[in-house]
């Protein structure tokens, strides 16, 4: 399989990430059948183009926390404030994984 088509499965599962849910980089490696590819799923994300309609910020690390550091004009964190926007909370740059009602279940 070449480089666009591990990406295009990747982000065939990004895509179907409910709004108000998240899922690590290891998940979306599994549910692409890539397992072991984490940080595959990473560089796909990283060399999205700008203004796409890809829910990047739907996924996170597999403690929970905020991997991109992209801050806004104002300095706050993008994705921390998009997933807040979805009433995912975030504290401290974290999610906490155990709320099952803000975790996708595999």
């Amino acid at each position: 399989m070449q480089n666009n088509e591990l990406a295009q499965l990747i982000l065939n599962v990004i895509v179907q990430i409910p709004q108000g849910k998240v899922a690590s980089y290891g998940q979306i490696a599994q549910l692409a059948g890539l397992p072991k590819h984490a940080r595959l799923v990473g560089r796909v994300l990283g060399q999205l183009e700008e203004g796409h309609a890809i829910p990047w910020y739907r996924v996170v690390n597999s403690q929970g926390r905020i991997s991109l550091n992209k801050l806004d004009e104002q300095g706050n964190c993008i994705q921390s404030a998009l997933l807040l926007a979805e009433n995912v909370v975030v504290i401290d740059g974290k999610i906490n994984l155990k709320n099952i009602n803000g975790h996708l279940d595999c």
